[in-house]
């Protein structure tokens, strides 16, 4: 059993198991209005302790500034979740029936004892019943204020980190496009000019070429007809030629920027509150 000396000291230090694994921190005790002995112990689970449970207290013990209770971790953390200033009759029956608890003589009804004398002719003589309330006693946690008289006041905060992932694969890959190209090419072709020569002049045989160096002519006379040349032209001859004109090749280029991250995060507030008669407070 915890003493009320020993509640307050509790407050805030950290509670175990029965198998040494640390339970959470001690928040506030639940005691029972008609008698003042602490029923129940509120701790405090989880990151930043947002995950409050409720764990019975009548057999825990306080020593060295820890808080031991003869529960395990993993039934205070399947325990079923508690909120507000009191544990109702409800509450606590669902509380006894996660943790495998009876009843305490405190929070059972019980009509008192009767002393009744010998029996005889006359009256039975019994004692006066005190009076009994009809259900167990509601019971209030005791807020988290330390020796001191201050209470500590904790709050979320955002982490934030980054992490690498695959978002897209890239490769290289070659396709034909098909185009038209216009190209102007200069061609040559041979034109007949009539020469006038001295009478004089020596003639030209037939095979004899009028044409500047280079050029070319083909001539042929027939019997009875004039000389005849054959005239010549260029023209376009079209090819194609596989040539390389350029080379390609992947590289990642790291690129910085911004992103802005919302999240909901939960912070104490530190208000007075008036607490009735029943309800333990630290001194």
């Amino acid at each position: 059993m915890v003493s009320e000396q020993e509640m307050s000291a509790a407050i805030g230090s950290t509670a175990y198991g029965s198998d040494g694994g640390k339970l959470g921190t001690v928040e506030a005790f639940f005691a029972d209005d008609r008698t003042g002995a602490p029923t129940w112990v509120s701790i405090s689970t989880g990151l930043f302790g947002t995950r409050h449970s409720v764990v019975p207290v009548s057999r825990a013990t306080f020593t060295e500034g820890t808080l031991r209770i003869p529960v395990t971790a993993d039934a205070v953390k399947s325990a079923p979740p508690m909120a507000g200033e009191h544990l109702d009759p409800a509450d606590e029956e669902a509380l006894r029936q996660h943790y495998g608890q009876e009843p305490t003589p405190a929070e059972a009804v019980d009509a008192g004892p009767v002393d009744a004398g010998p029996v005889d002719a006359g009256p039975v003589d019994t004692r006066p019943v005190p009076p009994v309330d009809a259900g167990p006693a509601e019971t209030r946690p005791v807020p988290p204020v330390d020796a001191a008289g201050a209470m500590t006041r904790a709050e979320e905060q955002l982490r934030v980190g980054t992490e690498r992932v695959a978002t897209t694969r890239a490769r290289l890959v070659k396709y034909v496009v098909t185009e038209e190209v216009q190209i102007t090419v200069p061609i040559r072709r041979e034109e007949i000019r009539v020469e006038e020569v001295p009478v004089d002049a020596t003639d030209a045989g037939p095979q004899e070429s009028l044409l500047a160096d280079g050029e070319s002519a083909s001539y042929s006379a027939g019997p009875g007809l004039p000389d005849e040349i054959i005239l010549h032209t260029e023209r376009p001859v079209v090819t194609v030629e596989v040539v390389p004109t350029e080379r390609v090749r992947l590289r990642v280029d790291t690129v910085e920027g911004q992103e802005t991250v919302t999240g909901q995060v939960q912070r104490e507030e530190i208000v007075v509150d008036q607490t009735p008669s029943s309800r333990i407070t630290p001194r």
